[in-house]
């Protein structure tokens, strides 16, 4: 098979990297890639946000499946566009796709199906959201509608900190995205991240991870689009996850095929482990970033497999293996990440990273012959370990060999597991 990986960032370069492994595979081609899956893959200078541009690559390479990897290209409809074509490509429609493209579909839908998520309320202008305010004092949270990278939420622990977002939403922060608000109840508890695959019908849960988006150690300072991740998620018990997939997953599934648009793809769910038992902190319509890189050093199954099985439907049965023990990604960030940031600052040592540690090439390029910077999220440095201390002790000594210009990193990912 010819296989077309959408994307150019960390998760893109760690499903071209496990694509790469399957036996049914004979050429890989990444738009626009970057740095790192060049190594791997061709890469094609198309955008991912370039439908018509992709849609004529991979008429014209004879490509078998597309792989899209980012929200943006899903949520504007890239898969409508090469179902259309007659050409197979794995991801939800742009109607199913709305579950991350529009945080208030999302609620609207949970509420109707009585899926367990934080309460909330949704606004069109500022001034009704800060009347809001007033009567709800924080902590609260405070969401913009649309797509934001990653960095549209605010945990707001003070009726300040809460109108400073919304006037900042209102205001173009986010553009187009912040023109709808939500504000919500703010949840309490661990934070988890369930990725599964649906065919439309069957879910099948794919192990549990758990993100670190804020930038500083002991989860400090700003969001960003996730600066580590780990898995399994020790605390993630048998019986939650059972109660995920009764109360959660499936009821999502059945509810978007019963609104018109049946659930093809990854459905990402973002989960607050609270107290009153699990609720749906966001739905997410892709693979996640960094969640990816370590489930695919865990996944054992042929991924190109079962991604064929669910957009054929054919995932009721299947059973997907795993490697025992546990793996981390630790994200390397540009100076200044996530507020601006240079570009273009050589990165030294990747050579010198021992074996067993892999390192997923974010936002990086390839300037005459030097890999450089290119991105707010430079690398993911990600190790298999028997457990999940072992797996943190390959990925910091890997880290040892690498350096940029202002680089930084959390050196505390895992601590809750731990």
């Amino acid at each position: 098979m010819r296989i077309l990986v959408v994307g150019g960032g960390g998760r893109e370069h760690a499903l071209v990297w496990k694509i790469a492994r399957s036996p049914l595979v004979t050429e890989i081609y990444c738009a626009p890639g970057n740095a790192g899956i060049a190594g791997l893959a061709t890469c094609v200078p198309v955008a991912a946000g370039d439908i018509e541009g992709l849609l004529a690559f991979a008429r014209r390479a004879g490509i078998d499946l597309t792989v899209v990897g980012p929200e943006a290209p899903l949520v504007a409809g890239i898969v409508d566009a090469f179902q259309a074509a007659g050409l197979p490509v794995f991801g939800p429609s742009r109607a199913a796709a709305r579950l991350e493209g529009s945080k208030i579909f999302a609620k609207e839908l949970m509420q109707a199906a009585g899926i367990p998520t934080a309460r909330h309320a949704a606004f069109m202008e500022a001034g009704a959201a800060l009347a809001y305010l007033e009567e709800h004092p924080g902590p609260v949270v405070v969401k913009a509608d649309g797509l934001a990278a990653g960095k549209g939420v605010v945990v707001a622990p003070d009726t300040a900190t809460a109108r400073e977002a919304v006037t900042a939403m209102f205001g173009g922060r986010f553009g187009p995205a912040g023109q709808r608000v939500i504000i919500e109840e703010h949840l309490e508890g661990e934070e988890v991240s369930i990725l599964a695959l649906c065919d439309g019908e069957t879910v099948i849960p794919l192990l549990p991870s758990q993100d670190h988006k804020r930038v500083g150690e002991g989860d400090t300072g700003p969001n960003t689009g996730g600066m580590g991740a780990y898995a399994p998620v020790p605390f993630y018990t048998p019986e939650i996850a059972g109660e995920v997939e009764e109360k959660i997953l499936r009821p999502t599934v059945r509810a978007m095929a019963a609104a018109g648009c049946p659930y093809r793809g990854v459905l990402y769910a973002g989960l607050m482990l609270t107290r009153e038992g699990p609720k749906v902190l966001e739905f997410n319509c892709r693979f996640g970033d960094p969640e990816t890189q370590p489930l695919m050093l865990l996944l054992q199954s042929d991924l190109v497999e079962l991604m064929l099985a669910t957009i054929n439907g054919e995932l009721a049965g299947t059973k997907i293996d795993w490697y025992p023990g546990a793996a981390a990604g630790v994200v390397l960030a540009a100076g200044g990440y996530p507020g601006p940031y240079a570009r273009g600052e050589a990165i030294t040592g990747l050579e010198a990273v021992p074996p067993g540690v892999e390192v997923f090439h974010a936002g990086t390029a390839l300037v005459d012959g030097q890999v450089v910077t290119a991105g707010g999220r430079v690398l993911c440095v990600t190790a298999r370990g028997e457990d999940l201390q072992a797996a943190l002790d390959r990925v910091y000594t890997g880290i040892k060999a690498i350096n940029f210009a202002g680089m930084h990193y959390r050196r505390d990912i895992g601590y809750r597991a731990l």
